[in-house]
């Protein structure tokens, strides 16, 4: 990578951390492109080289993080089913908190539907998250772990839809509740329950 090659991602990465940083300021509604700009020391026509629009970078900051925990995932051998599904639950709702309430509320707003959702943004997240607890319950049938009768496509609804419901809980309630406290009442009581039928002792 060339001088110019390295500037040109250190102004795209300076943009993408100043609007993180603004949207927990002020919100993303309230921000603009200039604010944006005049925050990160640069012109607004700087900007449009790397973005279309401000939602843009909102998905720019989105995308990765998810694989992140997927990368993680592929080092858990060691642990059992529940505590797999546990730290993927914790793993996700941290990244979620992490980038704050007001970035999920416009993440949620642009996929809610996928048929009218903008060009630009990130709709094969739910897709990817549902393939990804798909195939952290195959993994357990095939360790043994889960009976092999295990209706692993039901399961994987139900249980991602208690994941999407703690986020969507977490935006509606305006973060007045913990989801990691949430995570661990649901291991506690619910998920043991809902695989309990299915696991081989």
């Amino acid at each position: 990578m060339n001088k110019r090659q390295e500037n040109a991602l250190m102004t795209k990465q300076n943009l993408i951390d100043t609007t993180l940083r603004l949207i927990e300021q002020k919100g993303f509604d309230a921000l603009n492109v200039e604010d944006i700009t005049s925050a990160a020391g640069c012109a607004k026509g700087t900007f449009y080289v790397y973005f279309k629009h401000k939602e843009d970078v909102v998905f720019e900051i989105c995308r990765p993080l998810f694989g992140r925990i997927k990368t993680q995932m592929t080092k858990m051998n060691d642990k059992n089913i529940i505590d797999r599904l546990q730290f993927y639950f914790v793993q996700f709702m941290t990244e979620v908190e992490r980038y704050g309430i007001n970035l999920c509320r416009e993440w949620l707003k642009g996929v809610l539907d996928p048929a009218k959702a903008p060009e630009n943004m990130d709709n094969a997240k739910w897709q990817f998250d549902v393939n990804m607890l798909h195939d952290i319950l195959c993994q357990a049938v095939q360790n043994k772990e889960l009976a092999e009768n295990t209706p692993v496509e039901l399961l994987t609804h139900l249980i991602i839809s208690e994941l999407y419901g703690m986020m969507t809980c977490w935006c509606m309630s305006d973060g007045e509740f913990e989801p990691k406290n949430w995570i661990d009442q649901f291991f506690a009581v619910q998920m043991p329950l809902i695989l309990e039928k299915y696991l081989i002792k």
